[in-house]
């Protein structure tokens, strides 16, 4: 007898845009914590213990789900709490392969508390924006799936998910999808064409980010010239120039900090040295080198170029997510999610994570910024060591990080423009 395959089913939709639109779409189906109100929860405050964990998953997660010759993008915070959502049905070996993966030595219990200290401690200013929805789908059928509630009222609890019990129909398509690009201000308007037979069940995370540069650019700093891309072809494209005072370098690469809006995020970016190439200063990474590097970030003027980029990602992150370790959750045979219900069709286990992301950047951040003169710098003085410069007119790493704690909220390459 054929075996009925049943899965759930991990969607991570990540938004990163410098000019987003408001978007605001209504979801018919209803919402089974609505009106329903959270339990009290602890949290627990961002240490060392948590910083070094996200920072080595983070890099790792990024190692295994990039295309080594595109343009790459995600979101490591996403991936996480869409995931950590996912964990709080496992049991067994599935629950320990989670937690070594996303906190080392931190069970789920504790990583709970972290992440809900921390979502709620990440800066969200009118010029400065990162919002953060969750939401659970489950077919409303008995007779195929029986929720746990208290799977339901964990994830309410500690990262504020909506449950939406539906019939897994044509409505429940728009449904998602119309969930989707509300909460990505419209950047994403839909992320499933079908639902397939045997899915039961979808978890959801998606972030938008919204920022406007502290310093944004004006029309004399914009410049053209010429970006190498990953196959050696050069392609005439839009720079934008300014001077910033955070200078990286790690000896594999060189870089540059530059702040948006009010000092809470700033991007990252980081140019593989002449000789080195972008794929192997990638596999040299690690959450220790990575954050050592930020926090050892020099205050030296740098001179820098970036190139006005804008494209989307998509990724289905099984394989990597296997590669690292979580291999139960994947196997049919293997997975215990019997604390997130039952079906006696089978054994509920992961049948996918897909992971979209899209991003822009541009020289004003947001289309409603107004346009801030920086000033030049005059030329060294005699016997001064000469300023340094990053250029990024050749493939390149970024990330957008949270300044309080150096943690990549999103991570990606520009490897063509």
């Amino acid at each position: 007898m054929k075996q009925i395959r049943t899965y759930i089913a991990v969607l991570i939709i990540v938004v990163i845009a410098l000019n987003l639109a408001g978007c605001t779409i209504a979801v018919k189906a209803a919402d089974l914590m609505d009106g329903i109100s959270s339990n009290n929860v602890t949290g627990k405050i961002a240490d060392e213990a948590f910083s070094t964990s996200m920072a080595d998953y983070a890099i790792e997660l990024f190692k295994k789900s990039i295309t080594y010759n595109q343009n790459s993008l995600i979101s490591p915070l996403s991936v996480m709490l869409a995931l950590a959502m996912t964990a709080n049905g496992a049991d067994g070996e599935t629950l320990a392969q989670m937690e070594t993966l996303l906190g080392g030595d931190i069970r789920l219990a504790e990583l709970n508390e972290y992440l809900y200290s921390y979502i709620k401690a990440l800066p969200n200013t009118e010029k400065s924006k990162l919002s953060i929805a969750n939401s659970i789908w489950f077919r409303d059928q008995k007779d195929r799936l029986r929720v746990e509630p208290d799977f339901l009222q964990k994830n309410a609890d500690y990262y504020g998910a909506a449950a939406y019990k539906s019939a897994f129909d044509s409505r429940t398509l728009t449904d998602i999808n119309n969930w989707v690009k509300s909460n990505t201000d419209g950047m994403i308007g839909r992320i499933l064409d079908e639902i397939d037979a045997n899915d039961l069940m979808y978890l959801i995370n998606a972030v938008a980010f919204d920022a406007e540069w502290q310093s944004v650019y004006n029309n004399s700093q914009i410049t053209d010239g010429d970006f190498t891309d990953i196959t050696g072809a050069a392609k005439h494209v839009n720079f934008m120039r300014s001077r910033e005072n955070q200078y990286l370098d790690d000896g594999l690469a060189t870089g540059f900090i530059k702040p948006y809006n009010g000092g809470k995020y700033s991007f990252v970016a980081l140019l593989p040295n002449e000789g080195v190439s972008i794929n192997d200063y990638i596999l040299s990474l690690s959450g220790a080198r990575f954050t050592d590097m930020l926090t050892s970030a020099r205050n030296e003027i740098v001179y820098t170029s970036i190139p006005k980029f804008k494209y989307e990602y998509r990724i289905e992150l099984s394989s990597a997510l296997v590669s690292l370790g979580l291999s139960d959750a994947f196997d049919a045979q293997k997975a215990d999610f019997s604390k997130i219900g039952t079906s006696p069709e089978g054994p509920l286990y992961i049948g996918y994570v897909l992971h979209k992301t899209f991003i822009s950047v541009d020289e004003l951040g947001t289309k409603a910024g107004a346009a801030t003169v920086v000033s030049t710098s005059p030329g060294a003085a005699p016997n001064q060591e000469p300023p340094k410069t990053v250029y990024l007119d050749r493939p390149f790493v970024y990330a957008i990080i949270d300044n309080s704690t150096s943690l990549a909220v999103y991570i990606g390459t520009v490897m063509t423009i």
